[in-house]
């Protein structure tokens, strides 16, 4: 026969298994925030300077529209003369950036070759521009 409990005697949360999880919690949070930094070289310090100024990045933008024309931002552009049209606006010394925006129902093949023919200009960067998605209902 079993005795009833004392109903006298306080009642107990037992908390452990609550800190268990919150440490499990805390442990995923701090592991998964080291994979979503970005390393972009050694980390240095870098010193001051009173009178310096920021130097932009060039950027230029290579459209191709639905049709298949080519332009580089709202100039007409043909094929053989991509190349020196883009290099004239890309410096020299400290390359740039080539962005490409390409209608959809342009093929997947004519993004490459275009990118391909980029690739021939030393120091620039290459970069496809897209819309950002907006979620489903």
């Amino acid at each position: 026969m079993r005795l009833p409990e004392d109903p006298r005697a306080p009642l107990q949360i037992n908390i452990v298994p609550m800190i268990d999880v919150v440490f499990a919690v805390l442990a995923f949070f701090i592991l998964s925030s080291l994979f979503l930094t970005r390393n972009e070289g050694m980390t240095v310090s870098l010193p001051g300077a009173r009178h310096g100024e920021a130097q932009p990045q060039r950027q230029v933008t290579v459209t191709l529209d639905a049709s298949g024309a080519t332009f580089i931002g709202d100039q007409p552009v043909a094929d053989g003369q991509l190349l020196e049209a883009v290099q004239t606006l890309v410096p020299h010394t400290g390359g740039g950036l080539v962005v490409i925006r390409a209608d959809q129902s342009v093929s997947h093949g004519r993004v490459v070759a275009i990118m391909d023919r980029l690739r021939a200009l030393e120091g620039i960067q290459l970069a496809i521009a897209t819309d950002p998605l907006v979620p489903q209902p």
